[in-house]
């Protein structure tokens, strides 16, 4: 990673920390943060939308794009770049949970996110809700943020890897319903 990156990255941390950290925000991010551990929320909400004929699909597609996501960032990308978490090398900076994954690069927990996201924008049938998911997505790559344990261009990068497995789930959507006779729209 080149130096001028890393000060760039920490700087930014430095400032969030320094600068919107605060004791009613604290609990809220850190509670949220902790809801996208294994992307639990982006589970639950994803089997939620099984169960209802009209989103449905948008349940299959984001558990598709999650899984995706999944070995994209868990099983590879962490493992191949090993980028260590920013409190031990951004002095100064105090995280707000505990991280037991020491690669931070790319963050999971946005990948997660941003797949579930886009699954969502393209299956669920209410602009609201697929504004809603968006939203939900990009606060949950703040949160890694505000917490302390990722730097920004590990969400970025979670967030890219995110949405392209959410476009990849989608297609891999039609796809099956093509093969299987089912409505690809």
């Amino acid at each position: 990673m080149p130096q001028w990156l890393l000060h760039v990255d920490g700087g930014i941390l430095l400032w969030i920390q320094e600068v919107l950290r605060c004791a009613i925000l604290d609990p809220v991010l850190i509670l949220y943060t902790q809801l996208g551990n294994a992307g639990i929320l982006w589970i639950v909400l994803s089997a939620l939308l099984l169960c209802f004929p009209k989103t449905r699909k948008a349940g299959f597609v984001s558990l598709i794009a999650m899984l995706l996501g999944l070995l994209c960032t868990n099983v590879i990308l962490k493992h191949l770049v090993g980028r260590t978490r920013p409190w031990l090398v951004v002095e100064g900076l105090i995280p707000l949970v505990a991280e037991h994954d020491p690669n931070s690069f790319p963050s999971g927990h946005t990948c997660a996110a941003f797949a579930a996201a886009s699954a969502w924008w393209r299956t669920l049938p209410r602009r609201w809700m697929k504004v809603t998911g968006v939203v939900m997505a990009a606060l949950m790559g703040f949160s890694r943020l505000y917490v302390g344990v990722h730097f920004p261009t590990d969400v970025l990068a979670g967030m890219a890897v995110g949405l392209f497995c959410g476009w990849l789930a989608w297609l891999i959507w039609k796809r099956l319903a093509a093969w299987r006779g089912w409505e690809a729209k």
